[in-house]
């Protein structure tokens, strides 16, 4: 059996740190995902303008995403709700609210995160979130 505790314990410090830096904290995360991390995000690069928005192979390839977030988006509200574990799962649920730099909208809304460890780093991770809301942020 996975250890439930110890990955939410993981986490909390990390989620905490990443609201209160306003996305200033991608080394935590970064250090947290083995080499070889399956990341997915729900919008798949569909949004012109921010096509890091996507999936990736691997810990090295991440910093495409957090380099696009950092550039294009100013963390605006970071609200970590609640922690719910099984297994080697752990999913997060977040309320967010970013604003896109080059056209100034803002976007709103839940998030919800979902993690799969294996011995102490993260192995799995894909986000959801309102879509449609991004697509009208970057338009």
């Amino acid at each position: 059996m996975a250890d439930e505790a110890g990955n939410v314990d993981i986490l909390k410090p990390i989620y905490q740190r990443w609201g209160d830096s306003k996305g200033g904290s991608v080394d935590e995360f970064m250090n947290l995902c083995a080499d070889n991390i399956a990341f997915g995000s729900l919008a798949q690069g569909a949004p012109e303008g921010a096509r890091y928005l996507t999936a990736y192979d691997g810990r090295s390839a991440l910093k495409e995403y957090f380099a696009g977030l950092g550039r294009d988006w100013e963390m605006l509200d970071w609200r970590t709700n609640e922690f719910i574990a099984q297994g080697d799962r752990v999913v997060v649920l977040v309320h967010c609210k970013w604003k896109y730099k080059k056209t100034g909208k803002v976007v709103s809304t839940p998030k919800a995160d979902v993690w799969r460890f294996a011995n102490g780093k993260a192995v799995e991770f894909y986000e959801y979130y309102d879509t449609a809301q991004v697509h009208a942020a970057v338009a």
